[in-house]
């Protein structure tokens, strides 16, 4: 039995629909992560489930029971569920060990102590229970506002954009650690964020939000490589979307040349198969273009971002079409300067063309790259 089921739920403000029929359910132990734009309605919804919003239809389980629906509400006190807020929603006047034991209510035998004393050490706080907020830095704030959350072994654990308030490099660290906190505990969690680096780095399984519905529910493995329509191959990661023409035997043939797929090609959003002639728009990740002085397709180096290791290139072919390429740093191009490029794309991701789009441009020079196989 699932530990959640959220099952066509729908919240409304007004008339105003902000949750629109969304369905699925978490396993015990595992961490999921609702991911979307700024109004899209996850934290509407983790407010759903946390008790703290009435849904207007459907229904919430924990453990198989309805915890909500239009004619039934289990107050959020009687969920067991534990809360991480954005802002941490730490007591100034409490030491950070009284923070934690405020999580267990009135208990003050040694049971109690003993549970927050490791806590603080779980969350990587050993011998600072004595200070107060104000005096931790932000991420050690989030850490006790975790471990407050765990302490008294709730069935769910809900995080709030829980990093928003902490520098890049801190959120992605922290992230990480939490989820290794989480995992120790065996704790159940859903965070809500709009930040994907912290989704893939916190989450078994993401569900992508887009006007109150989700777009898909999976792996992060799947939602960059498989997405499943148009809005989650743009929210996720980078890409761009290239004109082409299916052609016999799994082929779709584009400026770049002529991509081979091991499977039949087919239109995410419309179709199961497409069909030979049939006009599609492919999906070409940073990492599918790859720089190669041999080759005969030339691109014009229009912005590069450095990264490191890596330099992020934004490309231009010859019909104007624009690409990313992600390359080694030691080769360094000039803004304006002509590199040779080819596919190294080991799967195909095929939209059926948008109405209104341009005939694909055909390559001076045809060349064939098999997308079976790794890279």
């Amino acid at each position: 039995m699932a530990q959640l089921e959220l099952k066509s739920v729908v919240q409304r403000y007004g008339k105003q629909t902000i949750v629109d029929g969304v369905n699925f359910q978490l396993e015990a132990g595992s961490i999921a992560c609702l991911l979307g734009p700024s109004g899209c309605g996850k934290t509407t919804l983790l407010r759903c489930i946390a008790g703290f919003e009435d849904v207007a239809g459907g229904e919430i389980r924990l453990h198989g029971a309805v915890v909500s629906s239009p004619s039934q509400r289990v107050a959020p006190e009687k969920r067991r569920i534990g809360m991480v807020f954005q802002d941490y929603a730490l007591f100034p006047h409490l030491t950070v060990e009284q923070n934690v034991a405020f999580g267990l209510g009135r208990r003050v035998d040694e049971e109690a102590s003993r549970r927050v004393r490791q806590l603080l050490a779980t969350v990587g706080l050993h011998g600072q229970g004595e200070k107060y907020p104000h005096e931790l830095s932000g991420g050690q704030q989030q850490r006790v506002a975790l471990a407050r959350a765990l302490a008294p072994r709730p069935e769910l654990i809900l995080l709030d954009e829980p990093f928003s308030n902490l520098d890049v490099g801190l959120r992605e660290r922290l992230s990480v650690e939490v989820r290794e906190i989480l995992k120790r505990e065996g704790s159940t969690a859903i965070m809500v964020t709009h930040d994907q680096h912290e989704a893939f780095a916190m989450a078994d399984q993401i569900g992508i939000m887009f006007e109150g519905r989700i777009q898909q529910w999976d792996v992060p493995y799947n939602l960059y490589h498989r997405p499943a329509n148009r809005f989650v191959a743009d929210f996720i990661g980078q890409g761009v979307l290239v004109t082409g023409t299916v052609g016999e035997e799994n082929s779709v043939r584009m400026e770049l040349g002529t991509l081979i797929s091991d499977t039949p090609v087919s239109c995410n959003e419309s179709c199961t198969t497409c069909d030979d002639g049939c006009a599609v728009d492919i999906l070409l990740r940073p990492d599918d273009i790859v720089h190669d002085d041999a080759s005969p397709v030339q691109a014009e180096v229009l912005h590069k971002a450095f990264r490191g290791a890596d330099i992020l290139y934004t490309l231009r072919l010859a019909s104007g079409t624009e690409v990313l390429s992600l390359v080694p740093s030691h080769h360094n191009h000039a803004l304006g300067e002509k590199i040779g490029i080819r596919l190294d794309a080991d799967h195909v991701i095929a939209f059926k063309k948008n109405e209104g789009g341009s005939t694909p441009p055909r390559t001076e020079h045809p060349v064939t790259w098999q997308a079976a196989g790794g890279r």
